[in-house]
């Protein structure tokens, strides 16, 4: 089929064009792509003739009847011009539009598409008078909501089995973007800082945790000072706990890191930043994986957390004044951990923690002020 004219768009480095034939074989790359099928609609198997049709019907098709503008993004790979995958706007009429977009394997990470859909934006707004353009995608995606984060979209929650995919319907996160607004993040989004110790590494969270992470939150004592733990801590149990890390870093209201042995990767304990009031205060909550207790590491990933809390914005920190501690009376071995880190008993809270058994402690609270610090 004829394309249509379609309108080039480039901001000098990234480029929206149409389709072209030389692009079938790379569509056909990014759609057998396993994140391109977990992700999106695209059938499964995905031949060669599927990429053909994509190209030279499907998409001139939709141009023609308007209901939706694909563009093909082109960008350069180590001094080449290479097709990079493709973004669309769909046409919901009434001057509504869905967003959607897809990479090839290449592209990825390098910031391209946050330039392809500055494009495509910009052109929905002014060309096509578009006053409401949403974004959906499937929950867990967050390739895609941080994509749509940075690029301005709102965050407005989950959509229970709301899109279809190969005969299941799965639940959905949906954003909106409306003329006028900043095509930039309004509001931050926390990024878990790498930080290398003597003996522990403090790192992201992985999916590969979920079995140390299990481990470690069924264990009596883990389970004894943490009692509000799901019963039995599950993979499952683990699963969520890594994603509700997630969310909480893409709300910026804690930073959480797994503490992790720099020989084998393995994770040996928890360390979290919670409550962050930023430029004020947060507190500190940790547990430690049976097999890595009583070896100082708890001690050592706590120092390394506090001095990132006190370290400048700008110098790549979290600039906070304060920071705090609770823990149970009788928690001796915690108490000796924030001791070590230089933090001050300030109060005792009576009968303010349940423990494992039901029991009520008093509970010791302790802070540190960034004034006060020293490594």
């Amino acid at each position: 089929m004829r394309y249509p004219d379609v309108p080039t768009l480039s901001d000098g480095d990234v480029t929206l064009r149409a389709h072209r034939g030389d692009d079938i074989a790379a569509v056909h790359e990014q759609c057998v792509d396993p994140l391109s099928q977990q992700w999106t609609t695209v059938p499964v198997p995905y031949t060669l003739e599927d990429a053909r049709s994509f190209v030279t019907d499907k998409v001139p098709h939709r141009w023609r009847d308007g209901s939706e503008w694909a563009f093909a993004v082109e960008a350069d790979d180590n001094g080449v011009r290479r097709f990079a995958g493709t973004v669309a706007l769909r046409d919901e009429g009434a001057q509504r539009a869905e967003i959607a977009y897809g990479s090839h394997p290449w592209a990825r990470g390098r910031g391209c598409f946050v330039r392809a859909l500055t494009l495509l934006l910009e052109w929905g707004f002014a060309e096509k008078g578009l006053e409401t353009v949403i974004w959906q995608a499937n929950k867990g995606n967050w390739s895609s909501r941080r994509l749509a984060w940075r690029v301005g979209f709102s965050f407005d929650g989950s959509l229970r089995r709301w899109l279809p995919q190969r005969g299941d319907l799965l639940d959905a996160w949906v954003g909106g973007l409306c003329r006028g607004d900043t095509l930039s993040p309004r509001s931050p989004w926390f990024d878990v800082p790498r930080i290398t110790g003597q003996s522990v590494v403090l790192r992201e969270h992985e999916r590969k945790d979920q079995q140390r992470i299990q481990e470690a939150c069924s264990a009596d004592g883990v389970a004894h000072w943490l009692p509000d733990l799901p019963r039995p801590y599950t993979l499952a149990s683990a699963e969520t706990y890594l994603e509700s890390r997630r969310e909480a870093h893409a709300e910026a209201r804690s930073l959480s890191w797994a503490v992790a042995d720099p020989r084998s990767d393995e994770l040996l304990a928890n360390v979290t930043l919670f409550d962050i009031k930023p430029g004020d205060d947060a507190e500190i909550g940790y547990w430690t994986h049976p097999s890595a207790q009583r070896r100082g590491v708890m001690t050592e990933a706590c120092g390394l957390v506090t001095r990132h809390a006190f370290v400048p914005v700008e110098d790549g920190g979290a600039g906070l004044r304060r920071l705090k501690v609770f823990t149970a009376e009788p928690n001796v071995a915690s108490q000796r951990v924030v001791e070590a880190n230089g933090f001050v008993r300030t109060g005792l809270h009576r009968a303010d923690t349940r423990l494992g058994d039901g029991s009520w402690v008093d509970t010791v609270a302790y802070d540190l002020l960034g004034s006060e610090y020293t490594r």
